[in-house]
């Protein structure tokens, strides 16, 4: 949070130093650019001027005087200095590129322009203009030297460039005028050049002489007012008037010579004079600098300082409330909800504690906020559990209503089946007491979604075989359930009941979500960790984050969400199988549908090697009468102890045909004395069932 403004400032603060030290740095440069490209440029004019003038009367007289020579190893030497300055000025002159490239190329042509002079290749006006264009890069250069951010200093150095510029047209009229003085004649066009020398100058002169300040503009003006000054201007205009060169040839050179003088002694102090106050200006922002800059810095440094004091100050303060809030919503406020999960009472006031942290007001403002969410959270959290608990004792109190009237009902249906003896009479008590074991599972159902266990159990090991048949016995579609042979083996009998109704749901969802026309196969078999039972369908099947969910349900159960009345089979199916540690699985099966995978743990199967699988009698023995008489009615086929067994139909329940004729492989139908002795047999088996289980009621 600190870190952006610190960077911010000091960013502000580089940024502004930065121009700053641009300006100290510009006026640094240009001080050291007129002591090495300006003074050695300077020199380099005044010795390009002076050749220009010899080579003006060797373009006349066509004659190369040793004065002629002199001059140029003067300017060779002063070529060579430049070039020499140059390379000391180093990175200085580094924005100086193009005028001192122009400039560069301009005087590797000086030895071809003495050449075509020397060859008698050029014309007087024309040698002179090749002379005229060096100097003309030398003046662009000094263009770009005077580019200093001082405003002031920056308006002296253009005034005393065109004083400088001036001073150069005066000597290109007398280059022109002392070639014409060898042949006492000016042409045409060297006439109209001296002309547009003359009006440049006064041009030059009026610019920079308006732009000077008192102290620089002074020494011209007393030069301008010089009886010098004055015969320059009287000849001048004379040449210009009649294009013929002045008549005292002695006279010119002495006046131009004096004038000459003058000016460059002047434009030499004026330099001097600038370039002192370019570092003395130079030297006082950099002081200005550093003084900004350090005063700067430390404000800088100081806002550091106490930033990081305040921000460490604020993250122990934050971090302390991170913490209190973390172990709110991480720790204290979950161990609450599983409490409240488990039915234990919470005292709001006592379990809603403050966050006690210290700090700024802010802080402890938030603190206390986070204190009454916490309150509020818990007492809603306290508010949803009694209302789930008082849901749940809605669904106990309706199942144990229901449950005692569906006793009661299957009561009276023994008795009607008892005193029956009418086959069609006895088939359809024998449907309606089908449906009653239904709606019991279903009431058992409320009871169990309600956090109770169901009122039955049993002491002794019900066998394996005995549960999963109950199970398939309280299933509508029943007739479609195939449940093959199985290792004899036993369920403690206090979690028979529970298991039987764990195995009957998922038994349903298997008949309810496959084809009415294919079977649902049920198998057992003994594993190392206990004893798995497995119930495949040959339904759709489901996706892959369908099992996901779906197995995830089953292995973790939620609390029941009223809304979510769809998976209420499941449900009832997570919360047996938690309770007594039962591991339920859904998965794809091989052949399309799926395939629910029960795995009783090991501490809860009992071996019964005394048990084999035709006794189903004496295993029947072990289940309630009502739940052994279903079972004893879907299980196998033949005849044993003297009851009719079912031969189980090839195909699906005659209800679901289209057609009234029995489909191929069914059996036919049994006649009435058939009929009349399987009811018959039931009826004795549910008289000996209710004496077994007065005998149990009685232990």
């Amino acid at each position: 949070m600190l870190l952006l403004p610190l960077l911010s400032l000091s960013a502000l603060w580089g940024f502004v130093l930065n121009l700053t030290m641009g300006d100290a740095q510009s006026l640094l440069r240009a001080g050291t650019l007129y002591q090495t490209l300006g003074v050695t440029s300077t020199d380099l004019g005044l010795q390009l001027q002076a050749e220009r003038v010899r080579s003006a009367e060797a373009l006349t007289t066509r004659e190369l005087t040793e004065a002629l020579g002199g001059q140029r190893a003067r300017t060779d030497r002063s070529v060579g200095e430049f070039r020499q300055a140059v390379t000391e000025a180093g990175d200085a002159a580094g924005n100086l590129g193009r005028p001192l490239g122009t400039l560069m190329g301009a005087l590797d042509q000086l030895g071809s322009i003495r050449a075509d002079i020397d060859n008698g290749l050029s014309s007087r006006l024309s040698g002179l203009n090749e002379y005229n264009r060096i100097l003309d890069s030398i003046f662009l250069l000094y263009d770009h030297l005077v580019s200093v951010s001082d405003l002031g200093i920056l308006q002296q150095a253009s005034s005393l460039q065109a004083m400088g510029m001036a001073r150069e047209q005066i000597a290109r009229e007398h280059a022109l005028v002392i070639g014409a003085l060898a042949d006492g004649r000016l042409t045409e066009p060297e006439t109209a050049a001296f002309t547009e020398y003359a009006a440049s100058r006064r041009f030059l002169h009026a610019r920079g002489l308006a732009g000077l300040e008192v102290t620089l503009r002074r020494p011209y003006e007393q030069i301008f007012a010089s009886e010098s000054f004055q015969t320059f201007l009287s000849l001048e205009a004379r040449i210009v008037r009649t294009g013929a060169p002045p008549p005292d040839a002695a006279g010119w050179t002495e006046t131009i010579s004096s004038l000459t003088s003058q000016l460059d002694k002047h434009g030499l102090a004026a330099a001097e004079v600038l370039a002192a106050r370019t570092s003395e200006a130079a030297t006082a922002t950099v002081a200005e600098i550093a003084i900004a800059g350090g005063v700067g810095l430390i404000a800088v440094l100081a806002s550091i300082i106490i930033s990081v004091r305040f921000g460490r100050r604020l993250a122990r303060e934050l971090g302390g409330l991170r913490a209190a809030a973390v172990e709110l919503s991480e720790q204290r406020l979950p161990d609450i909800v599983e409490r409240l999960r488990k039915g234990e009472d919470i005292d709001v006031r006592k379990e809603a504690k403050a966050i006690k942290v210290s700090g700024s007001a802010e802080i402890t403002d938030v603190a206390r906020a986070f204190g009454s969410v916490q309150r509020t959270a818990v007492t809603a959290a306290v508010g949803q559990a009694a209302l789930r608990r008082g849901v749940g004792q809605v669904f106990l109190n309706l199942a144990r209503r229901k449950q005692g009237l569906l006793h009661r009902q299957l009561a009276l249906l023994d008795g009607m089946q008892r005193r029956t003896h009418d086959p069609d009479r006895l088939e359809e008590l024998f449907r309606l007491d089908h449906l009653t074991t239904r709606m019991r599972r279903h009431a058992e159902s409320l009871i169990v979604l309600s956090g109770s266990a169901p009122g039955r159990a049993w002491r002794k090991p019900v066998p394996v075989i005995d549960i999963v048949r109950a199970a398939v016995a309280e299933v509508e579609d029943y007739t479609r359930v195939a449940v093959e042979a199985m290792p004899v083996s036993a369920f403690d009998g206090g979690a028979a009941a529970d298991l039987t109704h764990l195995l009957a749901e998922l038994v349903e969802n298997a008949t309810i979500y496959s084809p009415p026309d294919t079977q649902v196969q049920v198998r057992g078999d003994q594993v190392s960790n206990g004893y798995a039972v497995e119930i495949e369908d040959k339904g759709p099947g489901l996706s892959a984050p369908e099992y996901a969910a779906f197995n995830t349900l089953l292995a973790d159960p939620p609390e029941f969400d009223l809304a979510d009345s769809d998976r209420l089979g499941l449900f009832v199916v997570a919360r047996l199988a938690a309770r007594h540690g039962i591991k339920v699985l859904l998965r794809r099966s091989p052949f399309g549908g799926t395939t629910a995978i029960v795995l009783v743990p090991r501490e809860m199967v009992t071996e019964q090697t005394a048990l084999t699988a035709g006794d189903s009698g004496e295993e029947m023995a072990a289940l309630p009468s009502r739940t052994r008489k279903k079972a004893l009615a879907v299980v196998t086929s033949g005849t044993h102890a003297g009851l009719p067994r079912r031969v189980r139909q090839a195909g699906p329940s005659s209800r679901l045909q289209p057609s009234e004729e029995p489909a191929p492989g069914q059996p036919a139908d049994r006649s009435p004395d058939e009929v009349r002795d399987l009811f018959s047999a039931f009826q004795r088996g549910t008289q000996r069932a209710r004496e077994e289980a007065q005998d149990e009621g009685d232990k």
